[in-house]
């Protein structure tokens, strides 16, 4: 009897140990996973909306997590943060150097994994989640914008685009693209460079792409701090922004605060 209760005492610490994950420990899916961190000083009970953010090559989730300055943005704004990790050094997307032949399915499934399991662990409003992205994380992005505009609110990709050429069409409904990108990029240059075998894309195909699929017109050319936005309009408020700073390959927090708030004052969130 007294190893009976010692089995279930353990069963009970390993289920709880499975659930409890955050910003410091790996919220676990099969041989996948994410880690997540909640705005303080919330009661945890009413639902927020979230970021889920794609790291850059050879990143992680918990150096996300690492860091301050995005995790205070997310915090202040009251933003549930949500790392995702890469099924490889890099994400599994068409035309990427090591993974030539797939059509990204395999993180696509991970992505509605993760969405599937964070909206029922915690406290998120499954309608006001943002995708958003760096360097590779960005070329991440935009595939999902591309094949899962269903499953987000929007998508903010940062300094990233497709590998290669776009896809020769998209599907699900229209939603809202900011892309923001330096000018003098020499990492992931505006119009590419090559990788291997592969090359990086264009990030003026990317856009018109997205404008010709989403019927996008010119609306206004503007300025944010020390973003130059090319801003057009799409059917039911949508936006199409492409937002350029002088500089190189770099990730700024106010950025992506911009991009946010982008997403506020268009009714989205």
């Amino acid at each position: 009897m007294r190893a009976f209760f010692l089995l279930f005492f353990l069963m009970i610490c390993a289920a709880g140990s499975a659930l409890a994950c955050g910003p410091d420990t790996d919220c676990v899916l099969g041989d996948r996973h994410y880690r997540i961190a909640l705005p303080e000083g919330l009661d945890g009970a009413t639902p927020v909306p979230a970021l889920v953010f794609a790291h850059g090559y050879r990143g992680s989730a918990a150096a996300v997590m690492r860091n301050g300055s995005l995790r205070r943005m997310a915090s202040d704004m009251g933003i549930a943060l949500i790392a995702a990790k890469s099924g490889d050094e890099d994400w599994i997307i068409p035309n990427a150097p090591r993974h030539p032949d797939t059509d990204g399915s395999v993180e696509f499934d991970y992505f509605a994994a993760v969405l599937e399991d964070a909206t029922s662990r915690f406290a998120i409003d499954p309608d006001r989640i943002v995708a958003t992205g760096f360097s590779a994380g960005g070329m991440m992005v935009w595939n999902l914008a591309c094949s899962m505009s269903d499953r987000f609110a929007g998508f903010i990709p940062i300094s990233g685009t497709f590998w290669l050429t776009p896809p020769d069409n998209c599907t699900g409904p229209v939603t809202s693209i900011i892309h923001i990108h330096g000018t003098t990029d020499g990492v992931v240059p505006l119009d590419g460079r090559p990788i291997g075998p592969t090359h990086q894309g264009k990030v003026s195909e990317a856009m018109a792409l997205y404008r010709e699929y989403g019927a996008f017109e010119p609306e206004a050319q503007t300025r944010h701090g020390e973003l130059s936005c090319t801003e057009e309009a799409g059917a039911q408020g949508n936006r199409l922004a492409l937002c350029l700073f002088e500089g190189g390959h770099s990730f700024r927090t106010e950025f992506l605060r911009f991009g946010w708030e982008q997403f506020e004052a268009m009714g989205r969130l």
